[in-house]
């Protein structure tokens, strides 16, 4: 099995195939922390990443150590999200674009990440090659209550998610519930592994506020995502004009395509002061708009985990939101702040007020969440996969890395 070294202070000890059908700067949370995960195990292993291509994006490039090769999709009209033409089409382009790749190179492991749509492709290539297949799952891939497409309300999606999952060498899923959801919806013949997700540790430089047309007196609320149905923004929204008098103002970070109505909800209720839509910013502007802020809110209806939260957390705010999905794994009620029965919006406001009026409180959560917040950077994540794929390697009676890099240094002797 060819290797090489790609690290001068270290041996690569795996040659790994990752595929995901969205990658930076396509896509969201999902890519992003794949991103991270790739730059991670890129400084000890030989990385490459299968994913797709629109825009002018290039077909191959190197990237923080990883080769990221780029497959062509029809029908991507938006970097943010990818439509139904360019998923479906993503899946026999990346199949016969490893399978090339194959011809030339021996990989030891491949992670799919997403059941849909990039699930076909790890499960064909896998097979394929005759190598393991680590299966991450990610919630919405699962179950997303906002879309009719989900595929847990589908009887041909669950067909063919069940198989993926049932031939998988692992299946990890990022949180309790999206691991619970695997045996609610799919099978129960599989037990996944659950691998928290981790975010990259931050630099927090705190934006100035009077640049933002803000005053220090302001209590400013922050939510961070995709402005889409499943975040439930007209929620928060909605009960703006019942913290107006509290100086409370609402920064979102994002865009998608529910900007326009609720930039129109917030216009007819006056609140174009006190809702403050700050459209797409780089990772760096993100957290020092998050370190200039007090409190994150949160009216999404369902996630799979919720990085999000735990950027929050890692800027200092106690996060209030709602207590369905993975972002119950690491939130506790009273602790990071409040987690509210789902779509009590009665309570979510009081929660939310409790916290703009006490200044001493939220300081008291700010200094828990930032200890809370240190268990779950990114390191933690990549050594937990690298141990995955060790075991799956033992498991098929392949080389792992250390088996191999013994025999080089005796052959080598």
């Amino acid at each position: 099995m060819w290797r090489h070294r790609a690290n001068p202070t270290g041996p690569a000890n795996m040659k790994i195939l990752i595929c995901n059908y969205e990658y930076p700067p396509l896509g969201g949370g999902g890519g992003v922390v794949t991103a991270q995960l790739v730059e991670q195990l890129a400084k000890r292993h030989d990385v490459t990443v299968l994913t797709s291509k629109a825009f002018d994006l290039p077909e191959e490039q190197q990237e923080n150590g990883a080769r990221i090769i780029r497959v062509p999709v029809f029908g991507r009209t938006k970097k943010a999200a990818g439509s139904l033409p360019s998923l479906l089409s993503y899946v026999p382009a990346a199949i016969k674009r490893g399978k090339a790749l194959m011809k030339t190179e021996r990989f030891d492991v491949i992670n799919t990440h997403f059941a849909v749509p990039t699930g076909p492709v790890g499960d064909a290539l896998a097979g394929h090659a005759g190598i393991p297949n680590i299966l991450s799952v990610h919630g919405g891939d699962l179950y997303d209550p906002s879309k009719w497409m989900s595929p847990h309300r589908h009887w041909i999606l669950r067909r063919l998610i069940r198989g993926l999952l049932r031939r998988a060498d692992r299946v990890v899923g990022q949180s309790k519930n999206t691991n619970a959801n695997v045996g609610t919806y799919y099978t129960k013949d599989v037990e996944p592994v659950l691998v928290p997700l981790g975010i990259e540790r931050p630099t927090i430089r705190p934006a100035d506020r009077q640049a933002y047309g803000l005053s220090d007196d302001d209590v400013l609320l922050v939510t961070v995502g995709r402005l889409v149905a499943r975040k439930g923004l007209t929620q928060l929204v909605q009960l703006m004009p019942e913290l107006t008098g509290q100086r409370a103002k609402l920064l979102v970070i994002g865009t998608g395509p529910e900007e326009a109505m609720l930039k129109a909800e917030s216009a007819e209720r006056g609140l174009d002061e006190h809702v403050r839509f700050l459209g797409a910013l780089t990772d760096q502007e993100k957290f020092d708009v998050l370190g200039m802020s007090d409190l994150y809110v949160s009216s999404s209806q369902h996630e799979g985990f919720g990085l999000v939260f735990l950027e929050g957390m890692a800027a200092g705010l106690p996060v209030v939101c709602y207590d369905h999905g993975g972002q119950t794994d690491f939130l506790v009620d009273g602790e990071t702040g409040y987690l509210v029965r789902l779509n009590d919006k009665e309570t979510l406001a009081r929660r939310i007020r409790d916290l703009v009026i006490d200044g001493a409180l939220r300081q008291k959560i700010a200094e828990n969440n930032r200890a809370l917040v240190e268990r779950y950077f990114i390191e933690s994540m990549a050594q937990a996969y690298e141990a995955l794929f060790d075991k799956a390697l033992r498991e098929r009676g392949l080389p792992t890395g250390s088996d191999t890099l013994k025999a080089d240094d005796r052959q080598a002797a």
